[in-house]
């Protein structure tokens, strides 16, 4: 049968994935949703049973991190299933793991043993903190990078305490940025003919993350503190309470500021000598919210919304994620999109944030059960009919 392809973009390059849990997931999840034909290796020991860490094969969180995807069984600790994955990667574009850096060594297929057999071969790797280092052999979680990272610090209210960001900020970042490093290295191969390996951690996205904050203190010395709703730089930037929920409003500057002031009604705050300056505004952070807190308590906040949009002023409502979904602009953008299944599952899932108008990506397969297209790959990479069957007979596959 056809391979279904999300998009023509990747669509000729081969990628063996395996990776489990989260970051390493995310990655392979881009190159998939752009086309390129995935195979997610799954382990198959005695107490494999069909499921990963990460949660039940079709909850939710795995079919959104496996959507687009094939998938094979293979024994990687038996020396004839090391064998066959050989022969996978010796035609394979890329690989992608995001075991403990040592695993790998001890399996045999870290990168130095496969690009002895294929030199292009382009090779993720997600680790917790760093392939070598006092801390490589470490197992890495989100919430630890979070703290080591420096998020958890400027995360929360001041002195409440150190607060993580609720979502896995740096196992997805890490995703992403191994994503971005394996396509920079599969372009850069189409001029040197040579693969390479891809590293990155936990760890270091999560300070890469940290952006303008990590600059604060790198160039000016300065250490971040909590600030809760509040913006770090900009002021007013925060959260205010209406008639009948919150509202966001963000000012950048001057500008900004006065046509704010004079929108909630009080355009004497713009000229008051205590908020006239952006250092002025700064030193009076509270009391100037609390002024502006008075008059958004007096309207709802559809009405404010509308008002501030109207007079130029950033703005949003602060939607629970049901009602984020049901948002006009969300619509619109038609993020949220049903996933085709043969069994008439409901499968609606989030989409890719980017659009490329001659090869968008599209969910095209529901997420793989446990090895469900073993043979289909084994025949695509050369592997006869008797053969299969022999690996089937020791549980190789």
């Amino acid at each position: 049968m056809p391979i279904p392809h999300a998009s023509e973009a990747l669509s000729r390059f081969t990628v063996l994935d395996l990776t489990r849990v989260r970051s390493g997931p995310t990655c392979v999840r881009q190159l998939a949703d752009w086309g390129a034909t995935v195979i997610k290796i799954d382990a198959l020991t005695e107490d494999s049973g069909g499921e990963q860490p990460g949660g039940p094969r079709r909850g939710s969180d795995f079919q959104n991190l496996h959507r687009n995807k094939r998938a094979m069984t293979l024994n990687l600790k038996d020396a004839r299933g090391l064998a066959v994955f050989k022969r996978l990667a010796a035609k394979a574009d890329v690989v992608v793991e995001n075991f403990r850096p040592d695993v790998k060594k001890k399996l045999g297929i870290d990168y130095e043993s496969l690009a002895a057999i294929n030199p292009g071969i382009v090779y993720g790797s997600i680790s917790g903190f760093g392939q070598d280092g006092p801390y490589h052999k470490r197992p890495g979680f989100d919430q630890i990078a979070q703290g080591m990272g420096g998020l958890m610090s400027i995360t929360g209210a001041p002195g409440e305490g150190p607060m993580r960001v609720g979502i896995p900020v740096a196992d997805l970042t890490a995703g992403l940025f191994c994503a971005m490093g394996i396509l920079t290295a599969l372009l850069e191969r189409e001029v040197s003919g040579k693969g390479q390996w891809v590293q990155t951690s936990l760890l270091q996205a999560q300070i890469f993350m940290l952006d303008f904050q990590a600059a604060r203190w790198l160039m000016e010395k300065e250490v971040a503190k909590q600030a809760g709703n509040n913006h770090p730089t900009s002021i007013p930037t925060g959260v205010f309470k209406t008639s009948d929920g919150f509202i966001n409003i963000a000012t950048t500057g001057g500008r900004i500021w006065e046509r704010c002031a004079q929108t909630i009604g009080a355009p004497e705050l713009y000229s008051h000598p205590d908020y006239a300056t952006a250092p002025s505004r700064s030193k009076n952070r509270d009391a100037l919210n609390a002024e502006i807190e008075k008059r958004t308590l007096t309207k709802s906040t559809e009405t404010w919304v509308r008002e501030f949009n109207d007079a130029g002023v950033p703005c949003g409502p602060i939607y629970a994620i049901d009602q984020m979904f049901d948002d006009a602009q969300v619509k619109h953008l038609g993020i949220a999109q049903d996933v085709p299944n043969g069994e008439d599952r409901h499968i609606r899932l989030v989409g890719q944030p980017v659009t490329l108008s001659r090869t968008p990506s599209r969910m095209v397969a529901r997420p793989p059960e446990f090895g469900e297209q073993t043979d289909e790959v084994l025949k695509e990479f050369g592997f006869g009919a008797d053969e299969i069957a022999g690996l089937r007979n020791a549980k190789v596959v």
